[in-house]
């Protein structure tokens, strides 16, 4: 029997060590990838954004399993974008949720913890506390020294964490004084300008003296105090108490409040349930220009997609005709409004119906001696933002019913013409309906972004004119999500993120509703041939 010596297989090994390549890749590519996510978990953790650290945590866990296990190789394509699926879709959409449930905004920015730390850092100068006329001294360290002068001259020495000593020239480093009694130099120490020392932010956060005992801070550019701590915490009982009043502060929602009411800044985030979904639903003040606000938001969404659909549908009938001359370059020309930023546009348009120099208005005058009153009539105002929103939307209708209208046979055109139609028949009849086919769900999206057109209703007149009588920030021509702004973010109360997520909250149920209505009654959901 002989023996076949064996012959290796070069393919093979070639495999082996794509396969090795690969596993090297993928160990390197985990390695930066988990590195990174390792600092911004410890970064956010750090930052207390507890949530946003256990969701990369999450995403970086999945991350590594997916590129070890080889049985997950075709889910390695899909997982960058799942990834930032979840960072970017998902997790701010759950945060909003959150917030919608706290008090989170201007004035409860902080944690409790941090609340309290900038509440005790308060203080005051209690009875029999001597005051000092003052001058800074700083090492190449930042150390800071002070050298005090009471209202008798007797002089001090107060450096943080030590003990005050007596100033003496020719003791603790203290050099000779001059004609004020200050001394020229002090030994590692180098004397600041007043105009220096008073610009030093540090200064007045510094506690000069021995730690238990008599402190001493910079409460004006002239002066320092032997101050205390105006309120002092006890988390036994989680009351501050104001140790010159002797008033108790207990947590109420978020702020340490008084039984008379008075309140202590900052509070701090805390939960308060559906306190924000019922401020809007039951506040008087959000509620009066409410109902009015939401007629406008609906009204204004459906007007834009009919006109916007109409004349992008004129004009693509019109255009459609085989042998009208330069429609390419009419039609180029036509595409112009879509080409252009809207920011642009909508601050274009505005200028152009500015009252006084706008060159519309102008025009009017010259024309017919009327200038209509744009931005002060409520009726006026809601025309000019249909008009805007007119030029903006059409060239996009005009673009897909383009498309659609080709996609539908000549030949039932040409049965329809031998039956008798006439031309409005055979729109009606059969153009209309098969472009529905195609164009509804779009249509439908159209309103949805109308619904929430919060560009043009800011940037062309900022919801305005004011209605009259309001309480709130409203506009006759704000809709909801503008209203919203101005109310969270714009009403002099300071930036309101609870609110404004709670009514976000709101907004998406709402636009929900009538998505899926519209989705629902118009059959888009189901065949083709059911919906023609």
């Amino acid at each position: 029997m002989s023996v076949v010596p064996y012959k290796s297989n070069g393919k093979n090994n070639s495999n082996q060590t794509s396969t090795a390549s690969s596993l090297i890749a993928r160990l390197l590519f985990l390695f930066v990838f988990d590195a990174a996510a390792i600092w911004f978990i410890l970064s956010t953790y750090g930052n207390e954004a507890y949530f946003l650290a256990v969701i990369v945590g999450v995403v970086a866990l999945l991350f590594n399993i997916v590129f070890l296990k080889s049985s997950l190789y075709p889910v390695r394509w899909l997982m960058v974008g799942f990834g930032f699926m979840i960072l970017f879709v998902i997790y701010p959409i759950l945060f909003t949720v959150s917030i919608a449930f706290t008090n989170f905004g201007d004035g409860h920015l902080f944690t409790k913890e941090q609340a309290i730390s900038q509440i005790e850092r308060q203080t005051y100068l209690p009875e029999g506390g001597a005051a000092y006329r003052w001058t800074a001294f700083r090492t190449d360290d930042n150390d800071y020294a002070l050298w005090l002068i009471d209202a008798a001259g007797n002089a001090v020495l107060a450096r943080p964490n030590l003990a005050t000593v007596p100033g003496v020239a020719g003791e603790n480093g203290v050099g000779e004084l001059d004609d004020n009694g200050i001394p020229t130099e002090i030994e590692g120490y180098q004397r600041l300008n007043t105009l220096l020392a008073a610009a030093d932010s540090n200064l007045p956060n510094i506690l000069f003296g021995e730690e238990g005992g008599v402190t001493i801070q910079v409460r004006s550019p002239q002066e320092a105090a032997e101050l205390q701590p105006l309120y002092l915490y006890d988390s036994e009982t989680d009351m501050i108490t104001n140790q010159e009043t002797g008033k108790v502060y207990s947590p109420i929602l978020g702020t340490f409040t008084a039984v008379d009411g008075e309140e202590l800044r900052p509070g701090f985030r805390a939960s308060v349930g559906t306190l924000n979904f019922t401020r809007f639903f039951t506040s008087s003040a959000l509620r009066g220009p409410l109902v009015r606000i939401i007629t406008w938001n609906f009204a204004f969404a459906l007007f834009s997609v009919l006109s916007t659909f109409a004349l992008g549908l004129a004009i693509a009938l019109l255009y459609n005709d085989p042998g009208f001359p330069f429609k390419k370059l009419i039609r180029s020309f036509l595409l112009i409004p879509y080409t252009i930023p809207s920011l642009i546009t909508i601050i274009i348009w505005r200028g152009m119906m500015n009252p006084e120099v706008g060159v519309i208005n102008r025009t009017l005058e010259n024309l017919i001696n009327f200038s209509p009153p744009w931005f002060t009539d409520p009726a006026w105002a809601k025309g000019a933002i249909l008009l805007v929103n007119l030029w903006l939307g059409y060239p996009y209708f005009m673009l897909i019913t383009s498309g659609a209208l080709q996609s539908i046979p000549a030949d039932i055109y040409s049965a329809a013409e031998v039956d008798g139609a006439s031309g409005w028949q055979r729109f009606w009849k059969i153009t209309l309906p098969l472009l529905l086919v195609s164009v509804g769900p779009l249509l439908v999206a159209s309103f949805t972004f109308n619904f929430n057109n919060f560009n043009l209703i800011y940037l062309f007149l900022q919801g305005g004119p004011p209605i009259a009588g309001s309480i709130t920030r409203a506009g006759h021509t704000d809709i909801l999500i503008s209203y919203v702004y101005n109310l969270a973010f714009a009403g002099g109360r300071g930036q309101d993120y609870g609110l404004a997520s709670a009514i976000t909250i709101v907004i998406f149920f709402i636009v929900g509703a009538i998505t899926l209505f519209q989705f629902r009654y118009t059959k888009m959901w189901e065949e083709i041939s059911e919906n023609v």
